[in-house]
């Protein structure tokens, strides 16, 4: 049997070469199809790594008190409408509150805002474009965020309560504005104030084109009066260190935050919990649409290759009849002859594949490194275009193959 394929392998080979432009056609037609599905599940892959890796680092013990619930961004109905206008902000006030009132065991609630998103950081003579995120932070914020760092401290108590004018950075500082110093205890001006580097982050990279390592952390305080302005949406982050305790400890921040918001036991919240592990499901869920849609792209062209191929080998039949008269006239049985053409038409199939894979990786690592994704290689669209194009040959070549075994062989012989 394995002689029988090797033999028809090379027969099929053959074929190929007489056959080259014709060949080349069909190959490309099959690889168009593969080569849609695989550079949309490349650059889905992509994405999934990139959320997963910078969302999950937060880890699964982790929520957030926020102005709105997740849905209410990614929704359309009224209700979610009607939120979004009437949730108030989370004043200074209202968080502080919270973070004195919360006391259940074995969590960290941290406070932070978003002081500005285009500051200009100078070091000695140098500075930055106006593109630097400032954050007014506590000293659980790191290890909340799920933050590392590459060298140096994190905040201490005593540097948030005594407003000392410390910083930590992130990585790109060490290869922009400090790139030729240790920036670990180097001073930089920001608004004029002078703040000591005592940290440096560990690189994050990009989430969604905004870089996460071109940011300067600050003592929450200090923050509030170097930028101060109306109206500032402050963030809740609360770590739980022990997971059986997440339900319970989500529950009880729930009540403590509506008793600081003095709300009655009919009222709706009127803010959002949003938990780590729901963030980073809802945005996958996302990705699993973008998934399905690379499928139904992927299907409908890779159906019009599989009607390409056959009608391309129902011509190589035609055009064969007299060799297949000859194959019979020698003693060829039906199953050899069908299986021939058959080998013949899983060949070809699975140089489109290839060549499918191949392109469908190049463009989606193209789009991953455009859109600053994460590239990884995407195993699972490589295995599902292999299965796939085996497929479409297997249909294609189905009813060629029973056209020619089923050929009559003088009428074959006869054939000019």
């Amino acid at each position: 049997m394995a002689r029988l394929v090797k033999e028809n392998i090379k027969i099929a080979l053959g074929s190929i070469k007489t056959q080259l432009l014709r060949t080349i056609l069909t190959i490309v037609i099959i690889a168009i199809g593969i080569t849609a599905l695989v550079s949309i599940l490349t650059v889905v892959s992509a994405l999934e790594n990139t959320v997963s890796s910078n969302f999950a680092s937060m880890g699964a013990n982790t929520f957030n008190i926020r102005q709105y619930e997740l849905e209410v961004r990614v929704g359309n109905s009224s209700r979610n409408n009607d939120r979004e206008i009437n949730n108030p902000i989370i004043s200074y006030p209202e968080a502080k509150a919270f973070q004195e009132k919360y006391t259940y065991p074995f969590t960290h609630a941290s406070l932070s805002f978003t002081a500005t998103s285009g500051a200009e950081v100078k070091y000695e003579n140098q500075k930055t474009d106006p593109e630097i995120q400032i954050l007014g932070v506590d000293d659980y914020f790191l290890t909340n965020s799920g933050l590392e760092l590459a060298d140096g401290r994190n905040f201490t108590g005593f540097d948030i309560e005594n407003n000392t004018f410390v910083c930590v950075v992130g990585s790109d500082f060490a290869n922009g504005l400090l790139k030729d110093v240790n920036p670990v205890g180097k001073t930089i001006s920001i608004r004029g104030a002078k703040f000591k580097v005592i940290g440096i982050l560990k690189e994050k990279g990009s989430t969604f084109g905004n870089s996460q390592d071109l940011r300067v952390m600050i003592p929450i305080q200090v923050a509030r009066s170097l930028f101060s302005q109306p109206n500032i949406n402050y963030n809740l982050s609360v770590l739980v260190e022990k997971k059986e305790l997440l339900e319970a400890a989500i529950d009880q921040a729930i009540i403590t935050m509506r008793q600081v918001r003095k709300q009655n036991p009919v009222e709706e919240s009127n803010f959002g919990i949003v938990r780590s592990d729901e963030l980073i499901n809802q945005i996958l869920s996302l990705t699993s649409v973008l998934s399905v849609s690379a499928w139904i792209i992927g299907i409908i062209t890779i159906f019009g290759s599989s009607i390409a191929l056959m009608n391309i080998m129902l011509v190589s039949v035609t055009e064969r009849t007299r060799e297949i008269g000859v194959r019979k006239a020698l003693g060829a049985t039906k199953n050899t002859i069908a299986f021939q053409f058959f080998t013949e038409t899983i060949v070809i199939g699975q140089l489109g594949g290839l060549l499918g894979i191949i392109l469908g990786i190049t463009i989606g690592s193209v789009f991953a490194a455009l859109l600053e994704f994460q590239f990884i290689i995407p195993w699972m669209a490589i295995i599902a275009a292999v299965i796939t194009s085996f497929f479409v040959a297997l249909i294609s070549g189905l009813y060629p193959a029973i056209k020619a075994s089923r050929l009559d062989p003088i009428e074959a012989l006869r054939y000019e």
